[in-house]
């Protein structure tokens, strides 16, 4: 089973696709999401998002400054104003 995960800035869609676990820097703090996870919604602080593409692999590292994460059925998909 793998998470569909979308990072979308104003300019372009930046990533799309199936990975293992991604970890976001939340404004409350970071969350990790993974297939399955509850809906949940929560502003982006500026900082790095962390990819998994399997367990136990390195994450790939991507910054990112201020937007959304919206966690539903279909995956996590994070708005960014500005990535990469």
């Amino acid at each position: 089973m793998a998470l569909h995960f979308e990072l979308v800035t104003p300019e372009k869609l930046f990533r799309s696709e199936e990975v293992y676990q991604v970890v976001v820097p939340g404004t409350d703090g970071d969350f990790g999401v993974l297939e399955g996870h509850a809906p949940f919604m929560s502003t982006v602080r500026d900082g790095s998002i962390q990819i998994y593409a399997t367990a136990g692999a390195a994450p790939e590292i991507i910054p990112v400054e201020g937007g959304f994460a919206e966690v539903n059925e279909k995956g996590l998909t994070v708005l960014a104003e500005k990535a990469g």
